[in-house]
């Protein structure tokens, strides 16, 4: 049996692997092409995938032996499911084990811009501290501001479970999970009350571009905007639009539109901006947790036994 493994991961789990199949890995940080990509996978049994690979059924017909394709992530909005079901060939995520490091890196975006953290650290490099000013850099309090959270599901409950910690009010929108703890809202009402929003949906013809030129404007001009799902949730050029009317207190970004940014985009032209480049999950214990569960998908059904996680287990 043949694994393509689309990047380096962690080399006890590589090793792992390599002890049921022949792996061929792509040796590299940076994500194959899509040319280099169907080379990879050709002939392949199984494939470890990371967000940044597209597996459509282009990809599928050109390497009819694939049975399984692991994603080295908790979103699979890279994978057309339906094609592998078609296909009969399993797609399996890595939920659950980065919940908590997610969120915890949720709620670190809130205090920086909340706090004014990176302006006041650019500003502290840049020789711009020269005394205590009691007029700069001021922020929001965290204890007494109402948080909306846009998707409740794992990662959205523990995000508010550590906001109702500090003090906040939590109201949220989801509509399949309800969680008595916090008030549930629709979404015009969420825009409209919440000092800051915390996004946690999956990336779906339905939530890709949630908000946009429409629901800017329904939220507060001070409001705090925070994004760790998927980048085309937001309309970034409605987003860009926005900062320049002077909507909007800050912006806390983990994932974008485009991503990664270039370096000459103009969201990178605001101060009350937070750009980081997707690494709400990056802790070395989760990042190995999302190895050993990609791992253990793939072997799971090469192996012929039911893998951790499955989204579409009809095919087994």
């Amino acid at each position: 049996m043949l694994v393509a493994v689309t990047r380096r991961i962690h080399k006890e789990e590589l090793e792992r692997l390599g002890e049921v199949a022949e792996v061929r890995l792509w040796d590299s940080d940076l994500p194959p092409s899509p040319s280099e990509l169907q080379e990879l996978v050709s002939g392949a049994d199984g494939v470890l995938s990371l967000l940044t690979d597209k597996i459509d059924g282009a990809i599928l017909d050109g390497s009819p032996g694939i049975k399984v394709v692991s994603n080295f992530a908790v979103g699979f909005d890279n994978i057309n499911v339906p094609a592998c079901t078609e296909r009969g060939v399993a797609v399996c995520t890595t939920p659950d084990v980065l919940t908590e490091t997610t969120a915890e890196f949720a709620m670190a975006l809130i205090f920086s811009v909340a706090r004014q953290i990176v302006p006041g650290e650019r500003a502290a490099r840049g020789g711009e501290w020269k005394t205590w000013y009691p007029m700069r850099f001021l922020g929001r309090d965290l204890a007494g501001a109402t948080l909306g959270v846009v998707g409740l599901g794992r990662i959205g409950s523990h995000l508010a479970t550590m906001a109702s910690a500090f003090g906040m009010e939590v109201v949220y929108f989801d509509p399949r999970n309800e969680d008595s703890r916090f008030e549930k809202v629709d979404l015009d009402e969420l825009w409209a009350r919440s000092d800051i929003i915390s996004l946690h949906v999956p990336l779906t013809d339905q939530t890709r571009g949630l908000v946009g030129g429409d629901t800017l404007p329904q939220m507060k001009p001070d409001a705090i905007l925070i994004n760790t799902s998927r980048g085309p949730v937001i309309d970034t050029d409605a987003l860009v639009e926005s900062l320049r009317s002077g909507h909007l207190a800050g912006v806390g970004l983990d994932v974008t539109d485009p991503e990664p940014l270039p370096q000459d985009h103009p969201l990178y032209t605001f101060d009350r901006v937070t750009i980081a480049p997707h690494i709400a999950s990056a802790t070395h214990i989760t990042r190995r947790k999302m190895a050993q569960l990609s791992v253990d998908n793939v072997i799971a059904v090469l192996t012929g036994t039911t893998p951790p996680n499955c989204l579409n287990p009809e095919v087994l």
